[in-house]
């Protein structure tokens, strides 16, 4: 289904329900598929809510900005087109980011803030060559293959792989170079300190692009009472590599929280 927000059509899948609705938040490349096999999993106890960011999927590509502000606005924005009172923010990535200054805001019915391969609240600083490289990667199939054998560790089943290489092309240009060149250099740090829910941090053990010292080093201590559980010998794309253990360690974390 499709809400109009902000000016922008935002396509959203729904499934499962209950008291406490789950939002998930994608990564540069994803779409609402991305959290397919997790949302089987955690859908038998939760209204869960994927949706795809602007410029990405199904949803709107005629935005003329993509930062990180505006995707947090976007999620506070359709949680509140959905009426929903008690949910829980999960991102991964870049949808990871966005959640941070969302819940930095404390918006009425954020009961916790569940981050999965997070992009640090600090920019992130790399080679411009790379970051001109990255404007391009999903420009075709071959630059897709490239970016998807340099970001998940683990082999993905051949389905899998063709959805994630499809979302990675279904996206508008601006949003494709909007991460690299200004998204990812964006300075949150501030704002996350004013988190005050639940946190819980899935870190891939083996992730080779936002790293786990990385996390340890520039988002965990930024972060009240963050709690930080490391998945084993997984890369980036932890949802579509291990989605098992990501579907459990939230699970667990929600269970602990009484949710």
């Amino acid at each position: 289904m499709h809400y109009r927000v902000n000016g922008v059509e935002l396509y959203a899948e729904e499934k499962g329900q209950g008291d406490t609705a789950l939002v998930f938040l994608h990564f540069y490349g994803g779409s609402t598929r991305t959290w397919d096999k997790v949302i089987d999993v955690l859908k038998e106890n939760y209204r869960c809510i994927a949706y795809d960011h602007r410029g990405w999927g199904n949803s709107g590509k005629s935005a003329a900005s993509y930062t990180i502000k505006d995707l947090a606005d976007d999620a506070q924005a359709l949680i509140q087109e959905l009426g929903l009172k008690r949910y829980v923010i999960i991102g991964h990535s870049m949808g990871a980011k966005a959640a941070q200054l969302l819940a930095s805001r404390n918006p009425a019915g954020l009961q916790a803030l569940i981050l999965v391969a997070p992009s640090p609240p600090t920019p992130q600083e790399m080679p411009q060559e790379i970051r001109e490289a990255m404007v391009h990667f999903y420009d075709n199939r071959e630059g897709a293959e490239i970016a998807l054998s340099n970001i998940a560790l683990l082999p993905l089943e051949e389905s899998i792989r063709e959805t994630a290489l499809e979302d990675m092309q279904k996206s508008a240009p601006l949003a494709r170079a909007a991460w690299p060149e200004t998204a990812m250099l964006e300075d949150i740090s501030a704002e996350v300190k004013n988190i005050h829910v639940p946190t819980l941090v899935l870190a891939g053990e083996s992730d080779p692009i936002d790293r786990l010292e990385t996390l340890q080093r520039e988002l965990s201590p930024l972060i009240p009472h963050a709690e930080l559980h490391v998945i084993p010998r997984t890369g980036h794309l932890s949802p579509l590599e291990a989605p098992s253990q990501i579907s459990k360690g939230i699970s667990n974390f929600l269970t602990k929280q009484s949710f």
